[in-house]
């Protein structure tokens, strides 16, 4: 069994893998204010909730987007598990093929989606990840990753939104009954939720265009729940996609990753 961990800018999603199986997917907040062992703390609590003996874990694998964190939770893990984890980045094999200006100024998250995108659902692909910001990934029919975008994610620009004007007030995210908001709360809902699902079918119609030919879509990230359900394209919800990716990386990387500590 191994723990996979992606640091992400507003969670880190944390998961126990074992081949193909995944015994839970949970999400807790980023904070680098938190010292090594309040993540000891974190992490050991998450692995007790749900059962998971912690002498069965003999690996992990961590990607990350706040690089401020990764010694931090590198020292924690080292400290729980006696494990050294595998980090996702220069020198570790994925097996994608990445066609871009700087390969190695894509984020990691981006590369184990993609690498799972592929395992499980083939390409041509496209990839979407909803969290801080939404990001959408593109791999074409010949299994390269050719690129992408980065738009402001769904709480960000209801934040803005919010903190920017004087009279709308904070609302929860969930669809309005009606796309014609007949008061201030259901426009805003509408807004954002149909606001955000239209901008997502707009792209994903503009890639399409772009390529030439029609791909599979996949979604995930901590919001896309809240959002892909309200899309008039066909996209797949996978909450575990991150996850599944870091478990094929790990076990590519399979006799670098497994180094205990003692």
């Amino acid at each position: 069994m191994i723990l996979a961990v992606d640091i992400g800018n507003t969670n880190i999603v944390i998961g126990c893998i074992e081949q193909e199986k995944i015994y839970f997917v949970e999400r807790t907040s980023t904070d680098i204010a938190k010292t090594e062992l309040e993540y000891v703390v974190e992490f050991k609590i998450l692995l007790e909730l749900y059962r998971i003996d912690m002498k069965e874990i003999t690996g992990c694998i961590i990607s990350s987007v706040v690089p401020p964190l990764n010694n931090i939770v590198r020292s924690a893990i080292e400290k729980l598990l006696h494990i050294a984890p595998l980090f996702v980045g220069p020198g570790v094999k994925t097996g994608l093929n990445i066609l871009m200006d700087n390969p190695a100024q894509v984020g990691s998250d981006l590369i184990v989606n993609a690498v799972a995108g592929l395992q499980y659902y083939g390409a041509p692909i496209i990839l979407i990840d909803m969290g801080t910001a939404t990001t959408i990934s593109v791999v074409d029919e010949k299994k390269n990753y050719v690129g992408g975008m980065i738009l402001p994610g769904v709480k960000v620009s209801l934040d803005s939104l919010v903190n920017r004007t004087s009279q709308l007030p904070k609302i929860s995210l969930e669809a309005p009954k009606k796309v014609v908001g007949k008061n201030t709360i259901d426009c805003m809902k509408s807004g954002i939720v149909m606001g955000q699902a239209s901008c997502l079918d707009g792209m994903i119609e503009r890639i399409f265009e772009e390529l030439g030919y029609e791909a599979a879509v996949v979604a995930t990230g901590g919001l896309a729940g809240c959002i892909v359900p309200h899309c008039k394209k066909k996209i797949i919800h996978d909450n575990e996609l991150t996850l599944k990716g870091l478990g094929l990386i790990y076990r590519k990387n399979a006799e670098q990753a497994e180094k205990q500590i003692f």
